[in-house]
């Protein structure tokens, strides 16, 4: 029996840690003994992982990621915390020299580079061990193994990054997996020489979990709602374009749209941000944050339409539930787009601004029939896709 480690931040609501436990759910447990690394046990989804898999556990220089520095500093981890100001001033300032909208991904990448000399080595020997989210440190720098697997979750060509420090990093694996063709090729668009390397493999769905989910019994406010229900389940952040929605909704209200209703579904730290947007806009009872939900479809399943608004996705989770859930899908013309929906068929793709949302809400407010239209080619779609894990094996 081959022994694998997969290792992630932790189990915080989100798309790539849903995606992680329906790929442990699904997992060949009979062939492989899986070890499961989590740099803090922490999440509303930490529950959810399979009990066939052996958490290990923490340690605590691992457990400073998504921590403040100055908890770092009180819990006495001196050098990991210096090197976070260090990276966090620099990554600021270059941030401003070369005006990235985001600078987060380069504070990241200088974040564990930074750390590492302070950081334990794992003294397991492995056959494969699989980083599932980036940056790829831990598993490039600290692991043994035979075989070291890379998963890609998001659209590198819209992201900043520095290429040299990544490059170093990406050479220590044998695989890099793509969760979509687009992402695939946006990746090799910006680090081309490893083509060879990298294969795509899609997000695990399992349609009957996710319809089961829906069905659940809870204190849904949406319920009693006769608006017209839009409804995002996304991060509250710059990639997932909340603040565009915000205006989109305003400006539909301008329009005299005075019945849609817009429910998002999530958190993050642009939350501040966007309730002061809300209560500019006078959208107070239009435009509503529901928070965490450990659970997001019966949420869902209360839509009239779903909306993403993102800036750029590799491949939403979200968007492909929405869909099992069998809900007229609305995205942003994000670069990996069309590898989400069929255009038309099982979704509708329109342009990525305020004022594309709004002709696209238009759209499908104003045409009940391409509305019913997308939900009867939902309906005849077969999303179950755990067949992708055979790719993992063969290169496992």
């Amino acid at each position: 029996m081959k022994k694998i480690l997969i290792s992630s931040f932790d189990m915080e609501v989100g798309g790539v840690e849903r995606s992680l436990i329906s790929m442990l759910n699904n997992f060949d447990y009979e062939n492989y003994a899986v070890d499961l690394m989590l740099y803090r046990h922490q999440g509303d989804f930490l529950d959810l992982v399979s009990n066939k898999v052996n958490l290990l556990d923490e340690i605590p220089q691992y457990t400073t990621y998504r921590k403040s520095i100055g908890e770092i500093l009180k819990e006495k981890q001196y050098g990991i915390g210096l090197s976070r100001i260090f990276s966090k001033i620099y990554a600021d300032l270059l941030g401003k020299i070369k005006r990235m909208e985001e600078s987060g991904y380069y504070q990241m990448q200088l974040m564990w580079k930074n750390a590492l000399p302070f950081l334990p080595k794992s003294e397991i020997q492995y056959d494969v061990a699989i980083s599932y989210l980036w940056p790829h440190y831990f598993v490039a720098e600290k692991v043994n193994a035979k075989r070291k697997i890379a998963w890609i979750h998001t659209d590198f060509s819209t992201v900043e990054t520095d290429i040299q420090m990544d490059l170093k990093m990406w050479r220590k694996f044998d695989y890099i997996v793509a969760v979509s063709e687009a992402c695939k090729m946006a990746f090799l668009n910006k680090y081309g020489e490893f083509e060879n390397k990298v294969i795509v493999i899609e997000n695990i769905t399992s349609p009957e979990f996710i319809r089961e989910m829906a069905n659940e019994k809870i204190d849904n406010l949406m319920i009693k709602d006769n608006r017209f229900k839009i409804v995002t389940v996304a991060r509250l952040s710059h990639a997932k374009g909340i603040d565009n929605a915000v205006r989109a909704l305003k400006k539909l209200k301008e329009k005299g749209y005075l019945d849609i209703t817009w429910y998002v579904v999530g958190y993050g730290g642009d939350e501040a941000l966007i309730l002061d947007m809300i209560k500019d806009s006078n959208l107070e009872d239009s435009f509503i944050l529901l928070g965490k939900k450990t659970n997001p479809y019966p949420y869902m399943k209360e839509a009239d339409i779903y909306v993403q608004p993102s800036r750029y996705e590799g491949k939403a989770v979200t968007v492909g539930e929405a869909q099992i859930l069998s809900k007229p899908v609305l995205i942003t013309n994000y670069t990996t787009a069309k590898s989400q929906v069929k255009d038309g068929v099982d979704g509708y793709i329109t342009e990525l601004s305020i004022e594309g949302i709004v002709r696209g809400i238009e759209k499908l407010y104003n045409t009940p029939v391409m509305r019913q239209e997308l939900v009867s080619n939902c309906i005849k779609t077969n999303y179950s896709n755990s067949v992708e894990l055979n790719k993992l094996y063969k290169i496992l």
